[in-house]
């Protein structure tokens, strides 16, 4: 179902330490996050997250699932909300790990994301 939190994803200044401190926190495991940018995937008892380093003093990002990225992101837009032109990892192998991504900002500039779940099947 659209629009249920699908994912979360920590920023922080170094996912090692990060790792440490959540997993001896909430007994969280983790694995090996996309090539290119490091970190973590974590596995959470409800939502699966990650977590990325580079990135102190973050608030965590919170993503909301869609059935079709492109579609979600036109909708966005003609709310008046606006998408980051950010690249979170859409190459082919992070895609079939973990889904697509993109960060938006609502009409006021509230900060979101969507989702977009991997195919399965």
């Amino acid at each position: 179902m659209a629009g249920e939190i699908s994912f979360f994803e920590l920023g922080v200044g170094d996912f090692e330490a990060a790792r440490t401190f959540y997993g001896g926190l909430f007994g969280w495991t983790f694995e090996p996050g996309p090539t290119e940018g490091g970190g973590y995937a974590i596995q959470a008892p409800n939502v699966p997250g990650g977590v990325h380093g580079g990135d102190p003093g973050a608030s965590p990002y919170l993503f909301f699932k869609v059935d079709e990225m492109p579609a979600a992101l036109d909708r966005v837009r003609e709310l008046g909300g606006t998408v980051d032109d950010f690249d979170m990892g859409d190459d082919e192998e992070t895609v079939a790990r973990f889904g697509r991504f993109k960060l938006c900002h609502d009409d006021q500039g509230s900060p979101f994301g969507l989702h977009e779940p991997p195919k399965r099947g």
